[in-house]
């Protein structure tokens, strides 16, 4: 599964660590994705990863809990 989010498609960035020293290593900064249920176009619940800011501007709709029946 690849880390990208479902709606704005942000995905990993990439640059130098930089010691100290003035030494240079590769680094990556990965998105806050988290996992959520959805409600797709289609009406059909989804379960999705979606970046914290897309979740807090309210780009998505999450999916109601499912009924327990029985209980």
């Amino acid at each position: 599964m690849a880390r990208l989010c479902y709606t704005c498609g942000k995905g990993p960035a990439s640059g130098n660590s930089v010691s100290h020293a003035n030494n240079k290593t590769r680094r990556r900064w990965l998105p806050n994705l988290q996992t959520v249920k959805i409600v797709d176009e289609a009406g059909e619940r989804r379960r999705v990863r979606v970046c914290t800011r897309c979740i807090s501007a309210g780009k998505i709709t999450k999916a109601a809990p499912m009924a327990v029946a029985g209980i």
